[in-house]
């Protein structure tokens, strides 16, 4: 198995594209084409992890952070970034990182916090917009049918939990092939009237450039008409964030007990208790002050988070309890939420989760 194939396999639940535009994620360090010897799954890819990876005989980090987040303008081992990456280059270890990508992902960060706290009726708390696009093509009505089959395959029509959608209407099309032409349908110099067919089907960005191919390989048309058009419609299955109901609500401190019981931390930071019982939760693996006002749109009792200033704290507006677990606390299932995905892709490879605790945090 190749690194290419690893990857390959995360990305059909975090595509590189729903990652946010700050981020630096994807192959870091390595080759795709590299063969794998064994899989190490971490949330920080500190040189203490890749000395694990050396000692483990592993030769693939997939990390959740990436350990390059800015440029790197010099590596002589000043940082512990730069010493990371020379050990890696030095024994042959690729490095990968999800980070927001895996976080917009239904599937993915907050879907872990949500099953942790046992929440349910849970939906994506800021859907994604702009990552969405239709397609709209003409085809002779009797080739429709597999075109639109073929597009299917290749992605298109994907819309939350249902695929195969597409809308088809029956007209009929002109043209007149000029000089040079080697039309399917018609002769150079005539026009030609015939029965096509229109489809009109969404596109996930990521499989852009696969329903592309589709559609040139399975349309008869010398020449394809078509047109790709940006949506600005948020879809509800990506984004940051989730938020969701406990099955019986409790009262702030026994909801507060049972948070650190789940989250496995020893504190959690919080604002003004209300006095009001807690049963729609909001959840933001990370830093999520910028979320709050979200949190509160949708009416949630209490936010949880991480990384809250001060002052953010009064941005609770005796509306909602903001609680901060840490954020390595938030994010700590990640690494089991993605080796366990990869291990039911590959289940005869070695995939394992790095025993290092990589938390810059401690408490006293």
């Amino acid at each position: 198995m190749k690194v290419k194939d690893f990857t390959s396999a995360l990305e059909e639940i975090a595509p590189l594209n729903y990652a946010e535009g700050f981020d630096n994620v994807g192959l870091l360090v390595g080759d795709y084409n590299d063969e794998v010897t064994k899989v190490l799954v971490c949330l920080d890819t500190t040189p203490e992890v890749v000395d694990e990876a050396i000692k483990e005989g592993a030769n693939l980090i997939i990390s959740f952070h990436p350990i390059v987040f800015s440029g790197l303008k010099k590596l002589n081992g000043k940082t512990y970034v730069e010493r990371a990456v020379i050990k890696a280059i030095k024994y042959g270890i690729n490095i990968y990182a999800t980070h927001t990508a895996l976080d917009n992902s239904f599937d993915g960060v907050n879907r872990g916090i949500v099953n942790q706290l046992g929440l349910i009726n849970a939906k994506v708390l800021i859907p994604k917009n702009d990552i969405l696009k239709q397609l709209v093509t003409y085809v002779p009505t009797e080739a429709a049918e597999k075109l639109k089959l073929a597009l299917y395959e290749a992605g298109a029509g994907k819309i939350g939990n249902y695929d195969s959608c597409g809308f088809l209407v029956e007209g009929k099309g002109n043209f007149r092939p000029l000089e040079g032409a080697n039309p399917t349908i018609g002769k150079v110099g005539d026009l030609e009237e015939v029965a096509e067919t229109r489809i009109e089907i969404i596109v996930p960005q990521h499989c852009e450039g696969k329903i592309l191919n589709a559609l040139f390989a399975n349309h008869p048309y010398e020449e394809v008409a078509y047109s790709l058009i940006n949506l600005v419609n948020k879809n509800q299955y990506i984004g940051l964030g989730m938020i969701g109901e406990l099955e019986t609500e409790m009262d702030e401190k026994s909801f507060i007990t049972y948070l650190k019981d789940k989250m496995n931390t020893p504190i959690v930071r919080h604002s003004r208790l209300l006095d009001k019982p807690i049963k729609k939760i909001a959840v933001l693996g990370g830093s999520g002050a910028f979320a709050i006002k979200n949190a509160l749109a949708a009416g949630a009792d209490a936010y949880i988070t991480s990384d809250l200033k001060y002052h953010e704290f009064f941005s609770a507006e005796d509306q909602i309890v903001l609680m901060d677990v840490g954020h390595y606390e938030s994010e700590q299932f990640t690494i089991n939420l993605i080796s366990s995905y990869l291990k039911e892709k590959f289940s005869n490879f070695v995939i394992f989760n790095s025993g290092i605790i990589t938390n810059p945090v401690n408490y006293s």
